[in-house]
């Protein structure tokens, strides 16, 4: 169907249009659910408008007049049909672009519970994965997917695990920019494979088995039967009616030869049937998608994708082997499949019907498929964009291991909840150490950054007023767990991790090769917090400061944040390599203490454990 006329590109507040349009599409589902009902009852009308009609002329001896009555009825019946279901596809489709207004509603208020939190991507091995939130509960994946496939979600997935080249940046942000405006077409998209709920197969398995040889490749001969039978079949049924009986015979040979084919007929139903409807919601996104004239590069390049299939559209391949997988769906109902193979052969046909059409396509499924995942992972990331005009675009053509931000907020802190901060750093061996009081927001600002450098090597905006950065691997150690079941202490798991940092930047290639993407060996930023914390204070000041003076020397930077003010000394001691910056707290006269959550130059000066514990209600002074 075409995109409605009554939808209006993004000119006015986000969360005022979502509204507007959730407004607008719920009246438009209770309009056409009013005209689905009335539509059934003209259905049932006709039925029992025809069926009397049909008695009173076959009463009155008009035999041909009361055929004709039920040929009349059944002609329009089947036109109402095709009506209703067609009121009932507006119906639901209207349905469902008031949810997603409703979805895009809920995130603008940070209500993310409802949305998939992406948990089978998550890796506690990953560099930053699990310590920055990119999935799991309130987390980025659930603010910024809106894939409808599971490989769209898979390729939306691999961009925020895996940071991409400027290059690929680059060409993603401009697709972004070019779909953004269009509120409309993206939700369109999304809505239209969201008629089609059973998508959880993974279409890379389906393209995979049909790179099998071909079934009728080496049984020509099945060929010249499958004409011949059903006629035989046909003959044999139309000779029993007229009291030939033993004709029932000629329904042997189908018999067998289904019996003898059962198995690969089930498995063919069964690869088709289970992927079908995400070949249904490919269909449908794609038609939408080769209808428009696009002019970024990464569009323009898909749209090639999609037309160079051996002459015939993408879309319509796709439609095609929808409609030959749903041949197969007959089996659903045993007794109308088994009369259709004993008769006709029908599940041969099927397969008959599936390889020609293979024949047709050149270069495999994969590229359309892959092709379509990439389109619906760059919608999410137009209609993040679209949701928050107000975040910037990442500039991230600068050297590597480089940071300028300008009022840098975390992401996943919502209504104006978080404070925004100026940061910046450049160059490889550069440490900022960031020391705070309890609670004064030194966790939260590493994860801000490291989201953030997350978020703008997906190709994503982010929520700054102005962010350029270089290439680097975002490294985390943050949340050291213990392991019973592999007798890891938390100080061990911390020193795990440590080791991984230290292996992923031992040999880290010479900086300034700004065009290679991100990877294994490349430069890390590095968001360490309380550094080995499960040892005693001399330990722990020994450790930091000996891991500090390694990493220096090596193609990574980042921040460490601590309480230990003795490892802010190494300001002094490596001043082209160690920075302090801090967060305060403040004591009100009525004895509570405030939180600004600004980043400040030099090192804190006011910790608040004992005053914590003491609004808590723990005596901490020592007793006379």
């Amino acid at each position: 169907m075409p995109v409605s006329t009554e939808f209006r590109k993004l000119a006015v507040a986000p969360a005022e249009l979502f509204q507007e349009n959730l407004a607008h599409h719920t009246e438009q589902e209770n309009y056409f659910a009013g005209r689905h009902r009335l539509v059934a009852l003209v259905r049932l009308l006709v039925f029992g408008g025809a069926a009397v009609g049909a008695w009173v002329l076959f009463s009155a001896g008009s035999v041909l007049a009361g055929f004709g009555v039920i040929l009349a009825a059944y002609l329009v019946f089947l036109g109402l049909v095709q009506w209703h279901s067609k009121v009932g596809y507006q119906r639901e489709h209207h349905r469902l672009l008031a949810r997603l207004n409703q979805d895009e509603l809920a995130r603008l208020a940070g209500k993310l519970s409802g949305f998939d939190p992406g948990l089978r991507y998550l890796d506690a091995q990953h560099p930053y994965a699990a310590d920055l939130d990119v999935f799991g509960p309130h987390s980025v994946f659930q603010l910024l997917n809106r894939s409808t496939s599971r490989l769209g979600q898979d390729w939306l997935a691999g961009w925020l695990l895996a940071p991409a080249s400027p290059a690929t940046v680059q060409e993603r942000q401009q697709a972004a920019v070019e779909l953004a405006p269009d509120v409309a077409w993206q939700q369109e998209w999304q809505a239209r494979a969201r008629h089609y709920p059973r998508q959880e197969q993974d279409p890379r398995a389906f393209s995979g088995w049909l790179r099998q040889p071909d079934f009728f490749a080496s049984r020509a001969w099945l060929v010249p039967l499958m004409a011949v039978l059903p006629v035989l079949g046909v003959g044999a049924i139309l000779a029993t009616l007229n009291g030939y009986s033993m004709a029932l015979l000629l329904l042997l040979p189908a018999v067998v030869l289904n019996s003898q084919l059962a198995a690969i007929r089930a498995e063919y139903y069964e690869q088709t049937t289970t992927i079908r409807d995400a070949l249904r919601a490919a269909h449908d996104q794609l038609a939408l998608f080769e209808a428009g004239e696009w002019k970024s590069p990464a569009l323009r390049r898909l749209h090639r994708v999609l037309h160079d299939t051996g002459g015939t559209a993408a879309a319509q391949l796709l439609r095609r082997l929808s409609g030959v997988a749903g041949w197969f769906s007959a089996r659903q109902n045993p007794a109308v499949a088994g009369v259709l193979n004993t008769l006709l052969l029908w599940d041969l046909w099927g397969i008959w019907q599936l390889e020609r059409w293979k024949r047709r396509l050149t270069g495999g499924l994969e590229p359309l498929l892959e092709a379509a995942a990439e389109l619906d992972a760059l919608v999410s990331l137009a209609a993040f964009r679209a949701a928050n005009p107000a975040f910037a675009e990442p500039d991230v053509t600068a050297p590597a291991l480089t940071v300028e931000a300008r009022q840098l907020g975390h992401p996943l802190l919502f209504g104006g909840e978080g404070v925004r901060n100026d940061f910046q750093t450049s160059g490889q061996g550069q440490t900022v150490i960031v020391t705070g009081s309890n609670m004064a927001g030194k966790s939260t600002f590493l994860r801000t950054v490291g989201l953030n450098l997350v978020l703008a090597q997906a190709g994503a905006v982010v929520p700054a007023e102005a962010l350029r950065c270089g290439p680097a691997q975002v490294f985390t150690a943050m949340r050291s767990n213990d392991n019973l079941a592999e007798s890891t202490s938390s100080f061990y798991a911390e020193l795990k991790r440590l080791r991984l940092l230290l292996d992923l930047t031992d040999g880290s290639p010479a900086l300034g090769t700004t065009n290679e993407a991100p990877g294994t060996n490349s430069p890390v930023f590095y968001l360490l917090d309380e550094i080995l914390k499960g040892t005693n204070s001399e330990d722990r000041h020994r450790g930091a400061r000996a891991l500090v003076y390694q990493l220096r020397h090596r193609a990574a930077s980042g921040l460490i944040s601590t309480h230990d003010l003795e490892l802010a000394a190494l300001e002094a001691d490596l001043p082209a390599h160690v920075r302090n910056v801090s967060f305060n707290s403040f004591l009100n006269p009525d004895g509570t203490l405030r939180f600004d959550y600004r980043l400040t130059p030099g090192v804190c000066r006011s910790f608040n454990a004992s005053q914590l514990m003491r609004l808590m209600g723990i005596v901490v002074d020592e007793p006379a």
